[in-house]
This record gives C-alpha cells, structure tokens and sequence, in this order.
C-alpha cells in the first residue's frame, strides 16, 4: 500500500497545553479512517496539521507533500468539511457551483449538479434559506465532485437530524469512496460511522492510545458476559473494563484466550463505543 499520511513525532504547543504529544501513525491509500478522543484530545489539531492549518514540530507526510510549505498544492488533492459549513449566507447554490468550477482543477460540474438533483435545493436557493442539513448537502455535493484523493472531516454531521446524518455517510459510500480515495473522519457519534471504518485510531491527552485496523479490533478484543459465580475468575484475568447490566457483569477483554472467554460466559466482538468508553476511562473524571 502506499501512504497517504505519514506523521513521525508530530507535536504541537498551544502556550502552556499540549496538544499532540509525540505523536506517529501512518495511514494508507483507499481506507476509510475513524480519529476518536474525547473533547480537547487533539483531533481537530491533527486535522488542522494535515491541513497546513497550524505549524507544529516533528515530520508529517500529505500525499508526498509537506502540508507547511507546500500547501497549495496538496489543496489541490485534499478536501475539507468542518462541523460548521463555511458557505457564505447570501451565496446561490449556483453561485457556489460557478466559484467552485472557476477556482478547482479537478471539480466536475456535471457530477455535482447530479448529485443535488437528488435534493430538494434548487439554483436560485441561497445558504440563509436553507435549514443546517440542507447546508450540509450542498458542502457534501460540492466537495465529493471534487477528484480529491484525501478527505478530511472533522464532526461533518454535527447537530444533524438521524436521517440527515445516515444519508450523509450513505452517500461517502455511494458516490465518493473507491479504492484511490482515502477518507479520515473523527466525531462524537461513534457508533453510526462503524459500519463504514477500515481503521480506527484512539488519541487521549495528545497522544494516539489505539492504532488498528477493525479486522484486528475483532480478533484482539472481546466481550464476555460473565455470571456472578465467574466474576471473580474473569476479574483475574485483567480485564480492560466492567460493567453491570441485569446483574451479571460484562468484561472486556485485550488479546485473552478465547477459549478460557468461552468457559466464562457468552464471548462476542465489542462495538466501538464500548471500546471507546473502557479505553478513555478515567478522562471525563
């Protein structure tokens, strides 16, 4: 595989914080990439770095470029969409697809105009008439019109409604996503975007706490729901995590024999909420 992002040591000081912490990781070409933390872990920075939105120290890699000194060209494969779209209020949908035609190469008109032919917005609509999901699907038919080989989006389907936001990451799959694209995607609403992820990266305090693929999240970690005469036993065993529900107790296990799992109790993949939850535990105290 080739690699999109390559970063080595990546840091960076916001007066007295520290927002990323040494941080390495390295992600490849056509994967689709969950970046999860809590508020203040460092998310939005490292987007922000991959960007050449914020200087830093350490080494990072855009698609051969380096994001603080060749930003216009690696703009040029890269896209972005925030939690807060940035379209201009007075602005026509058609006005917003003439000034993306005019300023990016690689914007196919057609493409879009195909997309939005599927919504409700219509040419003459301008951004203050239109709710925050309709905003939404003009950023999203905008950009995926756009041949970008990387897509980054930091919490795109904030304060959307659930049919909004199941449409929205529908639509990354249908219309955007193939092998050449590469997608990194960090919100609060873990579990709508795990159906979707190839890979999955933990960031807590600055630094990253998980790095895999989701193949390996269902081979290393796992669930038991374990009655109150094992509890004991399974808590021998380290567990990363313990919760209650119906009186009996559900563990959750890193890299455990799945065998001695199965003499406990029933043994099943856990989401990637749960997973969230047992590896940030401790940080919202």
């Amino acid at each position: 595989m080739t690699a999109v992002v390559t970063a080595h040591g990546l840091t960076k000081h916001y007066k007295n914080a520290l927002a990323l912490d040494d941080v390495s990781f390295r992600i490849e070409s056509g994967r689709i990439v969950g970046l999860i933390g809590p508020n203040g872990a460092g998310k939005t920075t490292a987007l922000k770095a991959i960007l050449g939105l914020t200087d830093f120290q350490g080494e990072l890699n855009v698609l051969g470029l380096d994001p603080r000194t060749q930003r216009d060209r690696l703009m040029e494969q890269v896209c972005f969409i925030a939690d807060v779209a940035v379209l201009p209020r007075w602005i026509r949908v058609r006005e917003a697809i003439d000034f993306v035609a005019h300023v990016h190469p690689r914007f196919n008109r057609a493409k879009c105009e195909a997309f939005l032919a599927r919504t409700k917005l219509t040419p003459n609509q301008r951004v203050k008439q239109m709710s925050k999901g309709m905003i939404v699907q003009l950023h999203l038919a905008l950009v995926m019109a756009i041949d970008a080989r990387l897509l980054v989006l930091d919490e795109p389907t904030l304060g959307l409604d659930i049919l909004y936001r199941k449409q929205f990451y529908q639509s990354l799959l249908e219309d955007y996503f193939d092998e050449n694209k590469t997608i990194i995607v960090t919100t609060h609403q873990v579990e709508e975007i795990e159906h979707i992820l190839t890979d999955l990266m933990f960031i807590r305090d600055g630094k990253i706490v998980l790095d895999t693929d989701m193949e390996t999240v269902g081979e290393r970690f796992a669930e038991v729901l374990v009655g109150a005469d094992k509890a004991a036993a399974a808590r021998s065993l380290k567990p990363l995590d313990e919760r209650q529900v119906f009186g009996k107790s559900i563990f959750l296990f890193d890299g455990a024999d799945r065998a001695t799992l199965e003499s406990m109790g029933e043994v099943r993949r856990p989401t990637v909420s749960d997973l969230f939850v047992a590896t940030m535990k401790g940080t919202y105290a």
